[in-house]
Formats: structure tokens, C-alpha cells, sequence
């Protein structure tokens, strides 16, 4: 009754953070889908895939003809071969790393431990929101460049491009906090009739390159021109492809959408043999069909349309194919292409925004690094909402300037992943392939590198979401530091029998720190803690934690009890944090045995706030005052509350 009173009460903080939805099919622990019927064969999901990957075809030609000129191409040619020989066998090795959805993050985590792995999978999460904010900004801003550059539109929306760019993010924002519901199934219409129109606009200007005559000559020409020996031709392709580097943003977002993938009947969440290979034939799939049309729609559009058009301002910047839809089959098919782009180009800011929802309470919650609304689905929604409107400010919704730190986030994820499978073939012993893996890795930083040094800004905007992730990280953590953060206590049979034999009487815990082992160490500790709480030396547990890995935030406590030294009762456990597993080890042996536990603390030595620090970082320090705090939290009746001493 009261928490309905409270609900009413307030209304718009019950419907914020009664959605835990993380996602359009409700992922799982491990990304997997809640329901069976969720899944769908590959070549479905491929499409949801496809709204991000496909869609660059908005704008990819004609950024890859703005960056590299009359060299696009040949660039482009390069691009598909870094995409093909390096990019794909790259991401299939991690769908079979990582069949669970968390992608090159997770392998490069299992790879790093402590503070340093967690410190650099929130590097990642900085790099991968720059990926997915910029997706939906970026792709938002060509969409309404598709959109005021059609005939048919009010020519004063050309003078409202920034407010045109919101409006498509409320919306999509809006559709989120309403709910959304079978993301697969619009995304195959919308992959189908995009790669559709895409082919004949695509066929229709080979036709014309082909058979007008004077096309191909030009471009030689300007080539020849430009650059005279075709060694420096290939050199400069070399040089360029780096911008062009949008062309390779689907392979993170296919093993993202892993668990949506059906798979074999006999596939288990252990072992699902058949959602890898059936992901890696998604990743093949995808990576041809891109391949082919990167390749077709770079020389159209570099041979039919003039130079000058891809500048800023010209009627083929940030539309190069939509600009060939019109002048070659007309405005009213030109319309529908227009059409079909802005439904697939909002719709990829759907996937990235699906993607977030997915990647944040897949790793910031378990590290005790976010709070507590963040694993509700609405509150993430206007966060996400509210920084794609300050980007789409900030850039004053351009599609080039946006292009490079697209390109970064991109790269980023890519190199990461390709280290990842390089050191995951050199830890299985497999030689040749961690030198292939090597090359590939090396030829992605060279990328990356090249990318960072040309454009800037993706770095920029890169490191400021990796500082506001970590601000708010460890602000979280912070705040959170004094919660139980056990899941669950489960004592041993040895341990049992102690706390039923010592519940009879008054149960009485010492807390100590494991040093020695020998028995002076158990000896002098019960003669100094009986002397000063004047205690019956024969009724008392030793409690010993072993700090495993102080960056784990959560944990389960499994207390084992052990007879040292023919006399001594310990129990005995491990966890990321002495004092929580302290609390916890209490109040859970307060329920079993029905008798308030008393533990005994000696103060510790050293200056309080070094001691607090240590308590964050390294899980110890001043032990005491931390678990009667961690207990004041969990057990709010002191009638209650195990009791907490200090010597």
C-alpha cells in the first residue's frame, strides 16, 4: 500500500524507472534475447545490422569523392580489401570469442584484470559511444540533407537544417520511451527496398558510364593529370583510404546483434555452435554486399558527377546517390530514393541508439560504475537524446564534419578488436595465424593513426566521452561504495556447525587480517581481543577475506570453515571487498542462526583518508567504520543490526 501511495505520488519517477528494458528484444544476462521466438535466421538479423552498415551508402560515396577525389575509386578498392582480408576474418574470430553479444570489449576484458582492464574497457565505452552518438547524429543530419535537398520539399527547411536534424532525434528519442517493439522485422523491409532502389540507381549509372561516351576518358584524364605515375596514383590511394573509413561500421554492430541470431535447436548458451557459424555467415554476407556496392557506387558517382557538387553547399554533398536518382530517373523516383534513405538513415540512429541500451548495463552497472537509474531503459533514452542534440548542435548538423569522428570511434573499436584476436590466437598457440592477425591489427593503427592525425575531432570528442564516462563512473562508484554488493552468502557444512555451536551461547566473530598462518598469529590476536572486550577465550570465529579483484564491484561470498592448528575455528572467503563481505557473511548468519552476530575489530593503523583510498582501490584499509556503515545501509532497525567493535 505504501508503495503505491508513494508511485502516485510520483508518477513521472515511477514511469521513468519502471521500464527495465535494455533493448528491443529484452537481452538477458548475457545478451541473449528473453524469449525464444525473439530469434530470427540470419539473414533477418543481418538486416538489423544492415540499417547501420547499409545505410553509409547515404553518404559514404560522396564523403569517399570530397576526401580523395578522382582517386575514390581506387581507395575504395583498398577500403574493400581491408574490409574483406582484414576487417571480416577479424570480427568472425570474435563471434566465436564471444557468442554472447559483448563484442571485442569483452575479449580484451578477459585479457586485462584489475583496475587497468576496467580502466581500459571504459576507454572503449568512450570510443564506442563516439561510434553509435555520431551514428545517430550523423545519419539524423543526411537524412535531412535528403530531405531539403528533394524538389518537392519547402525550400525554407534549407535554412532549418539544425532544427529539422532535432526533430528527427525527438522523434526517435519519443519511439524509444514509448517502447520499441520488433526491430527485425522493419529492418528487413527497409534493408530490402534501400539495397533495391540503391541497385538501379547503381546499374543505371554503369549503364551511362559505359555507353556515354567521353565519361571514362575524363576521368583518365583528370587522373593522368593529377597524378602522372600510376605508382603515386596507388600511393595516394594508400594515403586516402583512412577518410574513407565509414565504410567499415557494421562489423561491431553484427556481433552485437549475436544473440538475436536463431541458431542450431541443440544450441545451448554454453556451446552455440550454430549461432556462430550462422554469425559468421552474416558477417560474410554483409561484408560482400557492402563490398560490391562501395566499389559501383564510388565510380558512379566519381565519373558522372562533377567535383564541384560534393563541396559544401553542392547538391551532391552528403547525397551523391540520391543526387544520381534524380538526374537519372527522375524526380519522382529520385523522391522515392529519397524517401526510402530517410527511413534507413533514421533508422540506423534506432539501431545505435538499441546498441547503447545494450553496451551500458552490459558493463558500467556490474563495476558498481553507474547509477542506480541507469539500468532502466527511459532515463538512458533521455540522456542519449539530450547528447545527440548537443552534437547535432555543436557540428551544426554537417555530415562532413561529423565524418571524422565517426571514422574514429569506428577505427577504434576495429583496432581493438583486431589486438584482441591477435592476442587471443597467440594465448590458443596458434602461430600463423596470431602473424596474420598481427598484420591486419598493425594495418588497422596505421589507419586509426592516420585517421587521428587528418581529422582531430573524432579524438576530441573521443576522450570527452571517455572523461565523462569515468567521471560519472567513478562518482557512481563512490556513492555506491558503502552498499552490500554481495549477491548471495552460502556457508559450508564446517562453517554451518561453527555458527550453530556458537549461536547457542552469544555468537561472537573476530575479524582477521590473513598474515603468517602460523599459530603465534591466531594465538596473540584471541589474547588481545578477549583482554580488551573481556571475552571468554573458547567461544569465538575467526573471519578471514581474501581480497580477490577490488576493481569487481558485486560478488557472491562462498565461507568455508576450517580448524587451524588443531584449535583455532576460522571461516574463511574471498571477495572484491573486506567490509561488504563482512556485513554481508553477518547479516546472512544472523538469518540462519536467529542471534544478532557481535564482530571485533582492532583500529587500523594510518592516516583515515589513506585508509579510506586503500578501501576504494584495493578493497581494505579502515575495515571497522566501513562495515558498521556497509551494516547502518543494509539493516536500517538497530534492533536488528549485528554489532559492530573496536579495540
Amino acid at each position: 500500500m505504501a508503495t503505491s501511495t508513494q508511485e502516485r505520488r510520483r508518477p513521472l519517477r515511477t514511469w521513468l524507472l519502471d521500464d527495465g528494458q535494455r533493448g528491443p528484444d529484452h537481452p538477458g544476462p548475457h545478451g541473449e534475447p528473453a524469449h525464444e521466438d525473439h530469434r530470427r535466421p540470419w539473414w533477418k538479423v543481418m538486416c538489423l545490422t544492415g540499417v547501420d552498415y547499409f545505410s553509409t551508402l547515404g553518404y559514404q560515396p560522396g564523403i569517399a569523392a570530397l576526401a580523395a577525389g578522382v582517386v575514390s575509386p581506387i581507395a575504395t578498392l583498398v577500403l574493400v580489401a581491408l574490409t574483406l582480408f582484414g576487417a571480416l576474418p577479424v570480427y568472425r574470430r570474435v563471434a566465436a570469442e564471444s557468442p554472447h553479444g559483448e563484442g571485442s570489449i569483452a575479449m580484451l576484458e578477459r585479457l586485462l584484470t584489475f583496475w587497468k582492464g576496467k580502466l581500459f574497457v571504459l576507454a572503449l565505452l568512450g570510443f564506442a559511444a563516439t561510434d553509435f552518438i555520431i551514428t545517430m547524429t550523423l545519419s539524423a543530419a543526411d537524412a535531412t540533407a535528403h530531405i531539403v535537398e528533394n524538389p518537392h520539399a519547402p525550400s525554407l527547411l534549407n535554412d532549418h537544417r539544425v532544427l529539422v536534424t532535432l526533430a528527427l532525434l525527438a522523434l526517435l528519442g519519443a519511439v524509444f520511451l514509448r517502447g520499441f517493439g520488433e526491430a527485425i522485422g522493419v529492418a528487413v523491409y527497409l534493408v530490402a527496398g534501400y539495397l533495391a532502389l540503391n541497385l538501379v540507381v547503381v546499374l543505371v549509372g554503369l549503364w551511362h558510364v559505359a555507353t556515354v561516351g567521353g565519361v571514362v576518358g575524363s576521368w583518365t584524364t583528370a587522373l593522368t593529370t593529377q597524378h602522372s605515375n600510376p605508382l603515386v596514383v596507388v600511393g595516394v590511394a594508400l594515403l586516402v583510404f583512412p577518410r574513407l573509413a565509414l565504410g567499415l561500421s557494421g562489423f561491431e554492430t553484427g556481433v552485437a546483434v549475436m544473440p538475436h541470431v536463431q541458431g542450431d535447436p541443440d544450441d545451448t548458451e554454453e556451446r552455440p555452435t550454430g549461432r556462430i557459424r550462422d554469425t559468421k555467415k552474416l558477417l560474410t554476407t554483409a561484408a560482400l554486399i557492402m563490398s560490391a556496392y562501395l566499389v559501383t557506387s564510388s565510380v558512379v558517382t566519381t565519373l558522372l558527377i562533377p567535383q564541384a557538387e560534393f563541396q559544401p553547399g553542392g547538391q551532391a554533398n552528403g547525397r551523391a546517390l540520391a543526387y544520381l536518382a534524380h538526374e537519372y530517373l527522375g524526380s519522382a523516383f529520385g523522391t522515392v530514393y529519397d524517401v526510402s534513405t530517410i527511413a534507413i538513415l533514421w533508422f540506423a540512429g534506432a539501431s545505435a541508439m538499441a546498441g547503447m541500451l545494450n553496451l551500458i548495463p552490459r558493463y558500467l552497472p556490474r563495476y558498481g560504475m553507474a547509477p542506480q537509474w541507469a539500468r532502466a531503459t527511459r532515463p538512458m533514452v533521455l540522456v542519449l537524446t539530450g547528447i545527440a542534440f548537443l552534437i547535432t548542435w555543436v557540428f551544426d548538423a554537417d555530415v562532413d564534419k561529423q565524418g571524422g569522428a565517426y571514422a574514429t570511434g569506428v577505427l577504434v573499436l576495429i583496432t581493438s578488436a583486431s589486438v584482441a584476436v591477435t592476442l587471443a590466437a597467440r594465448r590458443a598457440g596458434e602461430h600463423r595465424k596470431t602473424i596474420g592477425f598481427g598484420v591486419i591489427a598493425a594495418i588497422f593503427i596505421y589507419t586509426t593513426v592516420a585517421n587521428v592525425i587528418e581529422r582531430p575531432d573524432g579524438l576530441k570528442i573521443g576522450a570527452m566521452f571517455i572523461a565523462a564516462i569515468i567521471a560519472v563512473s567513478f562518482a557512481s562508484r563512490l556513492s555506491r561504495s558503502f552498499e552490500l554488493r554481495v549477491t548471495e552468502v552460502t556457508f559450508d557444512p564446517t562453517a554451518q556447525l561453527f555458527l550453530r555451536d556458537c549461536a547457542r551461547r552469544k555468537l561472537r566473530l573476530i575479524a582477521n587480517e590473513p598474515g603468517r598462518g602460523d599459530a603465534e598469529e591466531y594465538r596473540a590476536k584471541l589474547v588481545q581481543t578477549t583482554k580488551e572486550h573481556d571475552l571468554p577465550n573458547s567461544d569465538v570465529v575467526f573471519v578471514e577475506v581474501e581480497v580477490t579483484d577490488p576493481s569487481e564491484f558485486e560478488s557472491a561470498l562462498h565461507v568455508h570453515g576450517e580448524i587451524v592448528h588443531g584449535q583455532y575455528r576460522v571461516l574463511r572467503t574471498q571477495s572484491s571487498s573486506v567490509p561488504n563481505a563482512l556485513a554481508a557473511l553477518m547479516l546472512e548468519a544472523r538469518d540462519i542462526t536467529g542471534v544478532k552476530p557481535h564482530i571485533y575489530f582492532e583500529w587500523t593503523e594510518g592516516n583515515p583518508l589513506a585508509n579510506f583510498a586503500r578501501f576504494l582501490l584495493f578493497g581494505a584499509g579502515e575495515v571497522a567504520p566501513v562495515t558498521r556503515e556497509v551494516l547502518r545501509e543494509a539493516e536500517p532497525d538497530r534492533t536488528r543490526r549485528p554489532h559492530v567493535h573496536v579495540g
